[in-house]
């Protein structure tokens, strides 16, 4: 039963008698309620009907179903994951009534929803103003992925004649047309918070971000020096006439449309000067005053067309399809498959063109032309365009204006272990369970520190390690080196096909190999995205398997600032259900059934949706039921089909999720006892935990997956069973924080629309979760918040 709400009413008895609300059957000649066509909560047979009197043929019932993602920079991450998929869902049923049609959100505005609420905390006058800037950056670099990949995808599987109508019932191209509508909208809205309110407020205390008219003389003057000495060198202007094509935009790239005119023949000509991305994209004029670098370029345009007249310049960015498509039939060769196809990636088809809102209509046809691009792919907006620029600002050493610093400490028990040097993870282990709880609990002197000991330690024979996400200067990939240079065996299973990181782990992935790591790279067709450690020890006459199972990456660097869970325990089931898994990940082992794990694509949903099954029995037989979850994303149909059942069964369902949500919830007969809420803030909140009341015996699962399709079909994900009974307690008093009334969070409405709650009735600020667990944090070690 939920805490501080009243157990729900039992729903009225529906015609199958079993305690569950049921549509009435429609006749297939019985007029359709123009309530339910309008409120888009049509019967399937009420849909079927309908369909039926106006064609002949049955209507379309695959379902389109994609992928939500992060983005590649560590400060970018608050994005969900997006991934470009196709899939078809047939409701299986599990009893009971058809669900209704129309019960899923779209998921592609449900993603803008999200991004709107990162835009919402970089407009909220008490986030802290570099934070605000630095939202704003988030805010622009997240949508350049979505178009980068779900936008560029949509767009792909139209052309080819592959889109289906999505799992909202939206055509593919009402999705793209609703894309192209609110992302014009959001970026309006970001432009404006970053010219009326941000940047004002950022020059009130002294970081100036001017244009060039703005500059003084001596300021002028001396980026004029910067300009001869460091930019003009690597600057190379293309001109367009018969004798030169247009040229290659790249993807992302900042560019200038220059019009020139020759003052002999009069005539005029368009170049196009590249802006280079490894230049800063703001240059300091003077002590606290920033200019774009495409102003300082654009005021000296006549050092690049010497003899000529410059007319105008106009800034402008392309968007490209940069997903990533390559064969594995054969999975010797995918690590050639992807670098080539790394390469290919750079001349993906545009999918958006940013203009400054001042363009002249010639030059913005002239690209619109050249770019085959359409108008609805055109977005003008104020300059400075690409503003994930302010990542920068954001970085200056003004502490006053970010977050309060906090430093996590080690972990209570293994900070209690005696040693002389470090704790030693080993013998924590082997007295209890340790449940990991980052940013708070420190990564560098848990994790890290757990693979640095194997490394060292003689007595360790053997480590196996996942990596999917890894730092450039990682002391994870020092530690397997180290050890494999030791005489260890050491497995490294790396997933170079993690998106926008594939360059880097193909670089580990090599070093690992030249250390003499044994390197894998997975199933072929299946990404391994499952978070697993396994250290195997030599203790007297046994061996002793020690194991790490989390919900983040193996990255020190955003364990600062992804909120994650994770599980080190000397549990010999969990040893050996890791070594399995890892015989399955680098063998031919075909293990479908574990002892402590969940594992996708073969046993994770299904396991998932028959505890929550199982929940609506409880609760029917009078013992105490709840499913609590959460997740960066809830878009599985099958899944949120199970949770409509458990609710219409009066099972009360907490979701708690980042990124995208397809659940209606308070729908009256299909979802009214389920709550969903968001809650963003300075941690990315990435843990992934399923909880179940069980009959009065809670069951807690925490692990990589989130319910999406192409984790739970096309990836290698991992889910372990919590049995500390005070890991268990703790869990879902985190889960009980997070779906409180009294905490700020954003809550999910029946019509897709998300609706901030930051303060009480009273106008008094509400909980802050991510504050209170910082504060939990410094209060056991004794330290004053800053």
């Amino acid at each position: 039963m939920r805490p501080d709400v009243p157990e729900p009413s039992p729903p009225p008895e529906g015609p199958a008698g079993n305690g569950t609300t049921t549509l009435p059957p429609a006749r297939s000649d019985a007029p359709v309620s123009p309530v339910a066509r309008k409120n888009g909560f049509m019967s399937q047979q009420d849909t079927q009907a309908e369909a039926q009197a106006q064609h002949p043929q049955p209507p379309v019932g695959s379902i389109a179903a994609h992928r939500p993602h992060t983005v590649a920079a560590a400060v970018s991450d608050l994005a969900p994951d997006i991934d470009a998929d196709l899939d078809a869902y047939e409701e299986s049923g599990a009893g009971g009534a058809p669900l209704p049609q129309g019960r899923f959100l779209d998921r592609e505005r449900s993603w803008l929803a999200f991004n709107e609420r990162v835009l919402e905390l970089a407009e909220d006058p008490d986030t802290p103003l570099l934070e605000r800037a630095n939202f704003l950056a988030i805010f622009a670099s997240n949508l350049d992925e979505f178009f980068m990949v779900r936008v560029a995808g949509l767009k792909r599987r139209i052309a080819t004649g592959v889109a289906t109508r999505s799992a909202s019932g939206l055509q593919p191209r009402e999705v793209l047309e609703m894309i192209w509508a609110r992302s014009r909208e959001l970026m309006a809205r970001h432009a404006a918070c970053y010219h009326e309110d941000v940047a004002p407020a950022l020059a009130e205390e002294g970081i100036h971000l001017v244009r060039w008219s703005e500059l003084t003389d001596k300021e002028q003057a001396r980026l004029f020096t910067l300009f001869r000495h460091q930019i003009f060198p690597v600057l190379t202007p293309l001109a367009v006439d018969p004798a030169h094509p247009f040229p290659y935009i790249s993807g992302l790239s900042l560019n200038l449309a220059v019009v020139v005119r020759n003052p002999v023949s009069g005539h005029k000509h368009f170049a196009r000067v590249k802006v280079p991305p490894l230049l800063s994209r703001f240059l300091e004029s003077s002590p606290g005053r920033y200019v774009p670098v495409e102003d300082v370029i654009a005021a000296h345009l006549e050092e690049l067309f010497p003899g000529m007249e410059v007319l105008e310049s106009h800034a402008f960015r392309l968007t490209r399809n940069e997903d990533l498509e390559v064969e594995e039939d054969d999975a010797e060769n995918l690590l050639q498959a992807l670098e080539k196809e790394l390469m290919r990636r750079r001349f993906g088809p545009p999918v958006r063109l940013e203009v400054e809102e001042s363009i002249d209509r010639e030059v913005l046809d002239l690209l619109v032309r050249e770019l085959k691009i359409s108008e609805a792919e055109v977005y003008p907006l104020p300059g400075p365009l690409d503003l994930t620029g302010l990542f920068r600002i954001h970085g200056l050493d003004r502490p006053e204006l970010k977050y309060p610093k906090f430093v996590a400490g080690t972990h209570r028990d293994l900070a209690e272990v005696e040693s002389a040097s470090a704790p030693d993870i080993f013998a924590a282990l082997r007295q209890r369970d340790v449940l990991l709880h980052h940013p708070y609990d420190s990564f560098s002197t848990s994790v890290q520190a757990f693979l640095q000991q194997a490394a060292e330690d003689p007595d360790v024979l053997a480590i196996k390690q996942t990596l999917y996400r890894t730092s450039g200067d990682s002391p994870i990939v020092d530690a397997l080196i180290d050890a494999a240079e030791s005489g260890k065996q050491v497995l490294v299973l790396v997933e170079i096909k993690a998106r926008f990181d594939e360059h880097a782990n193909i670089k580990w992935a090599k070093k690992l190999e030249e250390a003499g790591c044994h390197v894998v790279y997975g199933l072929v067709g299946l990404k391994t995205h499952c978070k697993l450690s396994l250290v195997v020890r030599q203790e007297g006459e046994t061996l002793r398997r020690y194991s790490h199972v989390g919900t983040g990456n193996y990255h020190p660097k955003t364990a600062r600032l992804y909120e994650d869970l994770g599980l080190l325990t000397a549990d010999p089931q969990v040893g050996a259900d890791l070594s399995d898994l890892f015989n399955r990940l680098s063998g031919y082992s075909r293990r479908e059934t574990y002892r402590r794990l969940l594992v996708a694509p073969k046993s994770l949903r299904d396991g998932l949706i028959s505890r929550i099954d199982k929940e609506a029995q409880h609760h029917r037989a009078g013992r105490p039921a709840f499913v609590r979850i959460k997740v960066n994303s809830m878009v599985d149909e099958a899944v949120v089909d199970a949770l409509y059942r458990a609710s219409q069964a009066g099972v009360p369902v907490d979701v708690w999720v980042r990124g995208i949500c397809a659940i209606r919830p308070g729908v009256p007969g299909l979802s009214e006892n389920i709550r969903v809420r968001s809650v963003l803030g300075r941690f990315l909140e990435h843990s992934r935990v399923f909880a179940f009341g069980n009959g009065g015996e809670p069951e807690v699962w925490i692990g990589s997956a989130d319910m999406m399709h192409r984790n739970l079909d096309r990836r290698i994900e991992a889910l372990v069973r919590v049995v500390d009974p005070g890991h268990r307690a703790a869990l879902n008093r985190l889960l009980d924080t997070g779906m409180s009334d009294s905490t700020a969070s954003w809550h999910l409405g029946p019509d897709g629309e998300w609706t901030r709650h930051a303060t009480d009735a009273d106008g008094q600020p509400l909980r802050n979760i991510q504050e209170m667990l910082i504060d939990a944090r410094r209060r056991r070690r004794g330290t004053a918040t800053p």
